[in-house]
């Protein structure tokens, strides 16, 4: 996990052709996206199609996602962030908790950014698998050069999932995902760029990284 300062991030959508500022407190984000390693040690399952301890999770819903969040959290002593509701397809996010959880889509600009103010925080080829570099597969995490903050595959590889929806008048539960995967051409991997997909689809380049509130 790497500690980020508190800071300020313009996100924008060119669909609605919005811009809005969000001021983050500071928080901690990893420096990966979560492996399948990792996830099989914490749930017993690896649903991913390509198998590689060192590769991304994959074919992992939003809904996933959450759960692992959860059950990491149970696992090294923390408190869960997430309180799902079984009355409704919905989940409460308790902001007190110091347990794992989703970036918001704000944290994730932020952190992938790294104080940049360009479309990319580097040269694409130095830092991201995508349709041009990766022979059209799934890469393991940390094999392109990370951005000045120490955070690897913020572009690339997989794409990941973020806390948010995407934009709840117009598609209703869809969240947000971001930065772009092994399989997109380079207009995809980009630091601002959005898309959104229904909480509970799974594909073989969605992935997610983990995040945690700073508590003093």
């Amino acid at each position: 996990m790497v500690d980020l300062p508190a800071g300020r991030v313009t996100l924008s959508d060119r669909r609605t052709r919005r811009r809005w500022s969000v001021e983050l407190a500071p928080y901690r984000i990893a420096a990966f996206p979560v492996t399948q390693e990792r996830y099989a040690r914490v749930t017993g399952e690896c649903p991913s199609t390509a198998r590689g301890d060192r590769l991304p999770v994959e074919e992992v819903s939003w809904w996933d996602a959450v759960r692992f969040c959860n059950a990491l959290s149970r696992h090294e002593g923390l408190t869960p962030a997430y309180r799902p509701r079984a009355d409704v397809e919905e989940v409460e996010w308790d902001a007190s908790a110091d347990g794992y959880r989703l970036p918001t889509e704000a944290e994730w600009e932020y952190a992938c950014r790294a104080g940049t103010t360009g479309p990319r925080y580097g040269p694409l080829d130095e830092i991201a698998w995508y349709r041009r570099n990766s022979d059209e597969r799934i890469r393991p995490v940390g094999g392109r050069r990370p951005n000045a903050w120490g955070l690897y595959d913020m572009l690339g590889n997989v794409w990941e999932w973020c806390w948010d929806r995407y934009d709840a008048e117009v598609y209703g539960t869809y969240r947000v995902l971001r930065g772009g995967g092994w399989f997109d051409e380079h207009w995809s991997c980009r630091a601002s760029v959005r898309r959104r997909s229904h909480p509970t689809f799974r594909t073989d380049d969605v992935g997610f990284r983990v995040a945690r509130s700073e508590h003093r």
